[in-house]
């Protein structure tokens, strides 16, 4: 709590706490680093400022808002909760971690972060960078990617949390976890204020700590992606509202036989006036890679398929929110007048 005092990160959402402005901060910062997350929160809350306008907020406008971060589920689930919070708790975020626990997108850590940061109460709110923390400072050789250690690790710093500034201390081992105890590299031991208490530091062990089961291989597709342009339009589809990144505008793609694709829309070779190669591009999600490779088409008519929307090019950029896995392509239009 000393270090905290003197070393905490200046950030926007610790100006003007409140439950609201920690349930959107922290909901963002999920798998998300603290640079990208600066810059789109204070963009989301100038343009919705309190719950009401969250749960009223077009969805195209909130994924607008919310381009940058990535995994935009949790948009859809922020939007959810204000919805719920809108209907079942009188717009008032609720107070008790069970009813917080209600909300879609809201598990313990979140829940621990606005029971304790905005309304103080003594509950832990543990991360990744707390149960490095923990298992560097216990020496504590447990998985720490299996839940029963996360909960072990939650029952201890609950028997020893101060009983005031509950939120101070919470965030005193985020920001140590960030700045001093690091993920990756060398973390800071020489200068460490807690180096006299830190088991793993005394048995020459922070190295092997904490000790995480590996991820899973990610498994890899290989896209091709097509900017489909008729005079001063392009054609944009929209994703399912289910699964892998529901609900946002993309260009048409596909991992199977281009040509066959290409026909279902309705895009023959002899509508094409020009054939451009686009690139190549990688992105990668949590379990997936897609490697694309991008062809521009500029057509002679404009197919009739429903499933493709066509919109005006110039402002593709500003109006629609696609995914960043398209960034690549969609910068193809940054300079079109």
């Amino acid at each position: 709590m000393d270090w905290f005092a003197h070393h905490k990160r200046d950030l926007p959402w610790r100006r003007d706490v409140s439950a609201y402005h920690t349930l959107v901060s922290e909901t963002m910062l999920q798998q998300t680093r603290v640079e990208a997350v600066l810059t789109a929160y204070t963009r989301f809350l100038r343009c919705l400022p309190t719950v009401a306008a969250l749960a009223d907020c077009e969805e195209n406008a909130l994924y607008k808002l919310w381009e940058g971060l990535g995994y935009y589920r949790r948009a859809k689930n922020l939007q959810r909760a204000a919805q719920m919070i809108v209907t079942d708790f009188g717009g008032e975020i609720p107070r008790k971690v069970s009813d917080l626990l209600r909300l879609p997108g809201v598990g313990a850590y979140t829940a621990g972060a606005i029971a304790s940061i905005a309304y103080g109460l003594r509950v832990p709110a543990v991360d990744g960078n707390v149960l490095r923390v923990m298992a560097r400072l216990e020496a504590d050789y447990a998985d720490i990617a299996l839940p029963q250690t996360k909960q072990l690790l939650t029952d201890h710093l609950q028997n020893v949390m101060p009983a005031q500034n509950a939120g101070d201390f919470n965030q005193a081992l985020m920001d140590f976890g960030a700045c001093v105890c690091l993920p990756n590299g060398a973390p800071l031991c020489r200068t460490c204020p807690v180096a006299d208490y830190c088991l793993a530091f005394a048995q020459n062990a922070v190295g092997q700590l904490p000790v995480k089961s590996p991820k899973k291989t990610r498994r890899i597709e290989e896209r091709r992606v097509f900017l489909l342009l008729f005079e001063d339009k392009v054609a944009l589809r929209k994703r399912p509202n289910s699964g892998l990144l529901a609900g946002l505008w993309e260009f048409p793609n596909t991992t199977d036989d281009s040509e066959a694709f290409l026909a279902s829309l309705g895009v023959k070779p002899e509508t094409c006036r020009t054939i451009v190669p686009c690139g190549e591009a990688k992105h990668i999600f949590t379990h997936l890679e897609w490697h694309m490779t991008g062809t521009a088409l500029t057509l002679r008519e404009q197919p009739n398929q429903k499933s493709l929307c066509w919109v005006d090019a110039a402002l593709l950029v500003k109006d629609y929110a696609m995914p960043s896995a398209f960034a690549h392509y969609r910068s193809y239009f940054l300079d079109k007048p």
